[in-house]
């Protein structure tokens, strides 16, 4: 059943089709709400591809920094959060190789399947990110946008500065080292995406 509207206009507030149209119109509060559904999943990211907690909470502000500045741009051809989950990934891809710009940031992508890419047998949470964690980093780049957070070889290949072949051919030595550790049951240091949150508020600016 469909939430019916508050007295205060909550329900309004909360949908994010209107958040977004109210952000990109410069609401900040409509952006705080937008920051409040989608931080955990950009921090994620951030996270699992820099392994660093402290950098991957400055890289999602950034990022939500970035948004908030190019929303009068946003034409919604695609999800509000895919649009600015590739802002974060540039935003980390960037800090790492210390270079300019890798990919135009208001530029947006197509809503596709993700490929399955993970180990088919279950295994621990904590041990498959660790798992994750102790990859080669274009193995673990690879895997971690197309098999954890939905996109295909071509738009991460595209992230990454890779040919569509080469991402995948990441994706599979990933599975295939991946499928080594977990059976081997070596013992490897924890995954710092265990027990981290993206910060509770947006700080930042539209200049």
């Amino acid at each position: 059943m469909a939430a019916e509207p508050m007295a205060d206009g909550g329900a309004r507030r909360l949908d994010p089709v209107d958040l977004v149209q109210r952000a990109a119109n410069g609401d900040s509060v409509a952006f705080e709400q937008l920051y409040r559904l989608h931080a955990a999943r950009v921090h994620a990211v951030c996270l699992r591809l820099s392994r660093d907690p402290a950098h991957a909470e400055d890289c999602t502000q950034e990022a939500f920094i970035r948004a908030w500045r190019a929303l009068p741009r946003f034409e919604a051809r695609s999800a509000f959060g895919t649009w600015l989950h590739r802002i974060a990934v540039n935003v980390v891809m960037e800090r790492r190789r210390g270079a300019g710009p890798l990919l135009e940031f208001v530029g947006e992508l197509p809503e596709e399947s993700p490929e399955a890419a993970l180990p088919d047998t279950p295994v621990e949470e904590a041990e498959l990110e660790a798992a994750i964690a102790s990859l080669p980093e274009g193995a673990r780049d690879a895997l971690v946008l197309c098999a954890i957070h939905g996109y295909t070889a071509a738009e991460a290949g595209a992230m990454l500065g890779l040919a569509e072949g080469t991402c995948k051919a990441q994706v599979h030595r990933a599975r295939l080292l991946l499928r080594e550790r977990l059976a081997a049951g070596e013992s490897l240091p924890p995954s710092p995406v265990a027990g981290h949150r993206a910060a509770g508020r947006f700080e930042g600016g539209r200049s």
